[in-house]
């Protein structure tokens, strides 16, 4: 009977243990990096906890942000504006998204200048991204897609943002 209990505990153990290096292993990623808004509406809060007053409220999922620091289920996130803050990890998705910058960007059938333009989306829109390379990426704004120059958008790393090739 007193086996049967220890190897209880001993896996009870192992699990507690497993889920404490899960937890660092996610805290050690390589920041910053890029991630979006998964929910509805998401609280961003001067500090890491609940007792921090929020500082702003988003009301637009899929809104690209960069993650920055971590604080065990807390990220601190920057968005496309600049503003930061502190936000619950489940309230984040790895989904990558984009948003279009500056003025009108055309989506193009290739990646290089002169490629038919498929659509054009305005500044403020939303897409998911995938793709990127040599400037540019492939962007999907609720099925209408096409490669836009990596400079119109915030949302990408650097080196995908890096000016093609000439």
């Amino acid at each position: 009977m007193q086996i049967r209990a220890w190897g209880r505990i001993v896996v009870v153990a192992v699990l507690f243990i497993g889920c404490a290096v899960d937890e660092a292993e996610a805290q050690k990623r390589s920041l910053p990096y890029f991630a979006s808004i998964a929910a509805a509406k998401a609280r961003m809060r001067t500090g890491p906890g609940r007792d921090y007053p929020a500082s702003w409220l988003y009301q637009r999922s899929d809104l690209p942000v960069k993650v920055v620091d971590v604080y065990k289920e807390w990220r601190k996130i920057e968005d496309p504006e600049g503003t930061q803050g502190w936000m619950l990890v489940n309230l984040l998705s790895d989904t990558r998204t984009a948003i279009i910058t500056g003025t009108n960007a055309e989506l193009l059938e290739a990646p290089r200048f002169g490629a038919k333009i498929l659509w054009r989306a305005a500044p403020g829109v939303v897409g998911r991204i995938s793709k990127c390379a040599r400037g540019w990426c492939w962007i999907d704004v609720h099925g209408r897609n096409g490669y836009v120059e990596a400079n119109r958008i915030w949302g990408g790393a650097p080196e995908e943002m890096a000016k093609p090739a000439q």
